[in-house]
């Protein structure tokens, strides 16, 4: 090798060593970037799950909340009677027991009264009073006209007679109030017998329902003695929430479920309270039953199901949910074939719907059906 090749070959080694030495400077000063992680919400459906799946707009629609408030079962109030003595007295005779069925007049109690006895014995003096003054009334005017007395002699006689007629007439009326029938004081009139003995009568037809008192108890006017009620028909009482009371009316279908006896029954809303229940902040609503054949008995509790009235809100259908994570989740469409779970909250199932609370607007595009195939083909790719 000559000696000016020699220089020419040590060039072209060092600048090919420099050459290569910036390459590896070049690499190190530009390193790889690493791929964006895949969201584990988004799922593309596949040409088999494009069949099965369908598409549908978040829409608003006509709902109606289904409200379930306890209440129960009660006698209805113009189907029952109370009834008590019309005398003080002492009972000597009982002949009605608890839940014996009776007719009206039927004699439930008998009772003996000396406040009875004295009330037929002073009628019995106004009316033989007044029969003295009339006699005395008729001789006046035999006199009068025999011209042995004046017409002043007559006119006293007669203002006597008046006076007692209209004790009489006073007697008989506290009789009758101490209960005693108009036959009873003809007979009284009559035979001019007295009798202390005082039935307690029943004023409806239905069944005792209640009975508080015993042979031998002493009585007072104003003590409840039975309670008699026809129980063909019920009522159904229940409390709704004042918040929520605006949105039930009279006159409109609702559902009782009576647990006890496993029974849905239909009835109508009768009565809604006109005041709020300071203490719970209730409304009483009241609705009405037929209990031909006694099934309901006052005091079983029941569930009442009322349907509010309807407003308009977001709503999707119940088989576009599906359940994730403790949550409520469906799959909006972000692209076409790609769809991203989106969780949302929802209401109470209404029917084949659900309300939308938060999480979705409306015109958006979500799985209707075939949510479920689609949330497993996202799963099965988070495991590959």
């Amino acid at each position: 090798m000559t000696s000016i090749t020699r220089p020419l070959l040590y060039a072209s080694l060092l600048g090919a060593s420099l050459i290569f030495a910036g390459c590896g400077e070049a690499d190190k000063a530009e390193p790889t970037k690493a791929a964006a992680p895949a969201d584990p919400n988004l799922v593309a459906a596949g040409e088999n799950l494009t069949r099965i799946i369908q598409l549908g707009e978040v829409t608003s629609v006509e709902l109606s909340d289904m409200l379930r408030v306890a209440g129960q079962v009660d006698f209805d109030e113009q189907r029952i009677t109370r009834i008590g003595a019309t005398v003080t007295g002492r009972i000597s005779e009982l002949q009605a027991m608890l839940g014996q069925q009776v007719k009206i007049g039927q004699t439930l109690a008998v009772l003996n009264s000396t406040e009875l006895g004295a009330a037929q014995l002073a009628y019995m003096k106004a009316r033989a009073q007044a029969q003295l003054n009339q006699r005395s009334v008729d001789r006046a005017r035999q006199l009068l006209d025999a011209d042995v007395i004046g017409s002043a002699e007559l006119q006293r006689r007669e203002s006597e007679l008046a006076i007692s007629l209209s004790e009489q007439r006073a007697a008989a009326d506290q009789l009758r109030v101490l209960g005693l029938s108009h036959k009873a004081i003809e007979k009284l009139s009559e035979t001019g017998a007295i009798n202390s003995v005082s039935p307690v009568v029943a004023t409806m037809a239905g069944t005792v329902v209640e009975r508080k008192v015993t042979q031998g108890q002493v009585v007072q006017p104003s003590e409840v003695l039975f309670s008699i009620a026809d129980l063909s028909r019920v009522w159904v009482e229940a409390e709704v929430p004042e918040q929520q009371a605006g949105q039930v009316q009279a006159g409109q279908n609702i559902q009782v479920e009576i647990p006890s006896l496993g029974q849905q029954l239909t009835a109508k809303l009768i009565y809604i309270a006109d005041t709020v229940d300071p203490v719970t902040r209730t409304v009483t609503v009241r609705s009405e039953l037929d209990n031909s054949d006694r099934s309901l008995k006052p005091a079983m509790l029941a569930t009442v199901l009322i349907e509010t009235r309807p407003t308009r809100r977001l709503a999707v259908p119940g088989k576009a949910v599906v359940r994730e994570s403790d949550s409520d989740q469906v799959f909006v469409e972000v692209a076409p074939g790609q769809y991203r779970m989106t969780p949302v909250k929802l209401g109470q199932a209404i029917g084949e719907v659900r309300p939308v609370m938060s999480g979705l607007t409306e015109g958006q595009r979500i799985v209707v059906d075939g949510a479920f195939h689609l949330n497993n083909e996202r799963k099965r790719k988070e495991t590959d």
